[in-house]
């Protein structure tokens, strides 16, 4: 699926950025493509594009209105649909990372074919995919875990990615959400696979390579979330990592909506990634930590990420704040 750029990014009228993910992460990977946004009353997010109404975005060369949110549960709600409907109609095609399909939509549907312009669900497997083999692959994998969701998998991947490949380290970033295929072009939409197929998906996005290449694989849900733990065993199988990074949002006590579920110390995350990763892998280990800390003052970003380090004995790093160098120097050390 090539979704045709440039985008039109679609905020609805959602309270904060981390509902508007999707959006957030196509300005911060893909800005070249991104036009402008488009916001309904009451939206209360700001990624300071211009706000384009539909027949200026097409002016300013817009193909696609990019549905840049991510409500839980993945369903359009009902007051998108017409603004969806009048994008259509001035031209724009439509992407959507919702579980629900556009076309099971009557009035989108009827609007897209009525205008001649396509339909993207990226939220919807481009094949079907076997059951897990469990077969040990050639090259190497790395796959992002998570305390909770939206703590930072996809960002960390991206620049652990970027950041071997600046080292002439050969490396591919594996996206497995809606927002990572939309920035790479291609990957696997995992928590969207039949269940018993979820390892078997993860084995096809991250094929035989040869011995030097590393897969850094974009990680979904995590172990310890009561709705999305079955999607992040899946892939911590499938992927049969040979290291695991650890994604968590400092300052994060509880799993985000889930106040009865705290999050557990980092070193038990980290074990028990470990135990269940080495059902398929045997050799798995833990490179590193990645910690989102802009919930912090940036004053205390570095105290934070030294004590977390010293804590558990292995390199920290904040993606965008600092980049996975350290990380790095330590793998390589290693492993080469």
């Amino acid at each position: 699926m090539k979704v045709p750029g440039k985008y039109l990014l679609f905020l609805g009228d959602v309270a904060d950025r981390l509902s508007a993910k999707t959006a957030c992460g196509l300005l911060d990977w893909a800005r070249d493509e991104c036009v402008g946004q488009s916001r309904l009353t009451g939206c209360g997010v700001d990624l300071g594009l211009p706000d384009l109404d539909f027949a200026a975005a097409r002016q300013a060369g817009a193909q696609t209105l990019v549905i840049g949110v991510a409500p839980f549960g993945g369903t359009i709600a009902p007051h998108w649909i017409e603004p969806i409907v009048a994008a259509l109609t001035a031209g724009l095609n439509v992407a959507s990372g919702m579980h629900i399909r556009l076309r099971s939509v009557p009035a989108i549907a009827a609007a897209a074919d009525a205008a001649g312009v396509g339909l993207f669900d990226i939220r919807v497997p481009a094949a079907t995919y076997p059951i897990a083999s469990g077969r040990k692959r050639a090259g190497r994998r790395m796959l992002m875990v998570g305390t909770d969701c939206a703590v930072g998998k996809k960002y960390t991947a991206l620049t652990i990615a970027r950041d071997m490949a600046a080292r002439g380290m050969k490396a591919s970033f594996r996206a497995t959400g809606q927002t990572g295929i939309l920035i790479a072009g291609e990957g696997v939409p995992i928590d969207a696979v039949v269940a018993d197929f979820v390892a078997g998906a993860a084995e096809a996005l991250s094929p035989d390579n040869h011995a030097d290449h590393w897969d850094v694989i974009e990680g979904q849900g995590s172990l310890f979330h009561p709705a999305y733990a079955g999607v992040a065993l899946g892939l911590l199988h499938g992927s049969q990592p040979d290291a695991i990074v650890l994604c968590h949002a400092a300052g994060r006590t509880h799993i985000d909506g889930y106040p009865d579920f705290p999050i557990p110390a980092l070193a038990e995350c980290v074990d028990l990634n470990l135990r269940l990763a080495r059902l398929t892998n045997p050799a798995a280990r833990c490179a590193g930590i990645a910690i989102n800390t802009s919930a912090l003052p940036a004053t205390a970003r570095a105290d934070h990420l030294r004590a977390v380090s010293a804590q558990l004995g292995m390199p920290c790093f904040d993606p965008l704040a600092t980049g996975s160098g350290a990380m790095l120097d330590h793998l390589t050390a290693a492993v080469g």
